[in-house]
């Protein structure tokens, strides 16, 4: 069969005979990144053209995955896959980035019709300059999506929130009018901050989510991805960590009480950072994963160079926004908080719920880790803290159930095996008579012998 020619190479076309040539096609990636931000590359296909194809089985694709994982900075995530021409097959890798300049083995490069000529030093620091320079970052590029893209439930809901926060005072309702003052927009288009948080936008915003049926990620029972709005995806993940989780029932005097085994201020918050901190241009989604002993919020989004979750949970770090226009509009609804606070929040709740929490810091991306039915053990103190709190607070609820009917003060303490009349006042009666959740049968005569108590 003759031989299928596709062309030329181009500056944004690159052709390889074999993956033998993975060294020099990462440098093309990276060249071709720097000058277009977006390009094409073929193993099995000669320069002029002419495809020949090669033998490819899962190691094959692999091993290009690989390489791209491991050699092109910052990091990129392509589309690799096979391409038939005829009775050949070849690799196609599909890739994108706009997070310029590009390292392939820690140097780069830049490409020059179908040449990978290394960068000299200007063109270097100017590309930094313009990669670090707020002005130019992501979100404030000009999308592709109008006014008439957004969604009005997503919107007029957010904006709900943001007025009855009182952190909105302006009176407007129309959506350009207040995406105009919140300065998402430009003319009629929705900078890329805008379109994310309110406009379906497709591949730029998805979120994964697996549930896995071990403690490993080996065999999952469901899997969905999600795309939409910024605003919609926060819902979504929420609510399907909320029906995922376990639940305790505790009841009171008069109420249930539906206890879940993560603090939902802490899901809440853990959800909303892994989307304002994300690197919307990374080609990565937002992750949630629910294993049998935990679950698992991850954003493509590297932690900052040479801090630690730890010093942020101290309190001791100033904020650093990688996306401060959604971060600020989110700040408006009281979703976010603009004083780096985030991660103590999530620590404090769970330390109150008795629910170890954990920051992990890959080196692409950003992940919480919740420990469920505390299957992992708190230690020392926080551990022998949490276990006396959920004991008295048992004892607390079977007290008040027992006094349904009155009783008196030797009948109470038998029942909660305490002998000590000073322990049973500090620790019981008094805070339970201040919080108004028992009475006294004779409140004008709190020390008569008669008195008795019972559930309010």
């Amino acid at each position: 069969m003759a031989l299928v020619n596709i062309g030329s190479e181009t500056e944004q076309i690159e052709y390889k005979k074999s993956i033998g040539e993975l060294k020099e096609a990462m440098f093309s990636i990276a060249a071709i990144l720097n000058k277009h931000q977006k390009g094409e590359l073929y193993f099995g296909v000669k320069n002029d053209g002419t495809v020949i194809g090669q033998k490819i089985n899962d190691e094959s694709l692999r091993k290009v995955s690989q390489a791209i994982r491991n050699h092109i900075k910052p990091a990129i995530y392509p589309e690799i896959k096979i391409q038939q021409f005829g009775d050949r097959e070849t690799i196609l890798v599909n890739f994108e980035g706009s997070r310029c300049p590009y390292l392939a083995y820690n140097v780069p490069r830049i490409r020059v019709a179908d040449e990978d000529l290394v960068m000299d030093q200007d063109t270097y620091d100017s590309m930094i300059r313009k990669r670090d320079n707020v002005d130019f970052s992501w979100e404030k590029r000009v999308s592709k999506y109008k006014i008439d893209d957004v969604n009005g439930d997503a919107f007029f809901e957010y904006l709900r929130k943001a007025k009855e926060a009182e952190r909105i005072d302006f009176e407007d309702v129309d959506i350009k009018i207040v995406l105009d003052k919140l300065e998402l927009i430009e003319g009629n288009y929705l900078l890329n901050a805008g379109a994310a948080l309110f406009c379906d936008c497709g591949i730029v915003n998805e979120l994964q989510i697996a549930k896995f049926a071990s403690d490993e990620r080996l065999t999952f029972t469901d899997i969905r991805r999600y795309s939409g709005s910024v605003m919609e995806l926060k819902k979504k993940a929420e609510q399907y960590i909320i029906d995922a989780m376990d639940w305790r029932v505790e009841f009171g005097s008069l109420t249930r009480k539906e206890i879940p085994e993560i603090p939902l201020d802490a899901i809440r918050e853990a959800i909303t950072n892994s989307f304002g901190h994300r690197m919307f241009d990374s080609g990565q989604s937002n992750e949630i994963a629910i294993y049998k002993n935990r679950i698992e919020i991850y954003n493509p989004g590297a932690f900052p160079a040479n801090k630690t979750p730890e010093s942020y949970v101290a309190g001791n770090q100033r904020p650093i926004r990688r996306n401060p226009l959604i971060a600020r509009t989110l700040y408006y609804s009281k979703d976010m908080e603009s004083f780096a606070t985030g991660l103590k929040r999530i620590k404090d709740a769970c330390d109150k719920a008795g629910c170890r929490v954990e920051f992990e810091t890959p080196d692409d991306g950003f992940v919480v880790v919740f420990y469920r039915h505390n299957t992992q053990k708190l230690s020392g103190t926080a551990q022998k803290n949490a276990q006396k709190t959920a004991q008295k607070e048992e004892k607390i609820n079977a007290l008040l159930e027992y006094c349904k009917e009155p009783r008196n003060r030797e009948e109470m303490m038998k029942f909660l095996g305490i002998k000590h009349r000073t322990t049973f006042r500090s620790d019981y009666l008094n805070p339970l008579l201040d919080e108004g959740k028992i009475a006294m049968t004779i409140p004008d005569k709190p020390r008569s012998k008669n008195q008795k108590f019972y559930s309010v």
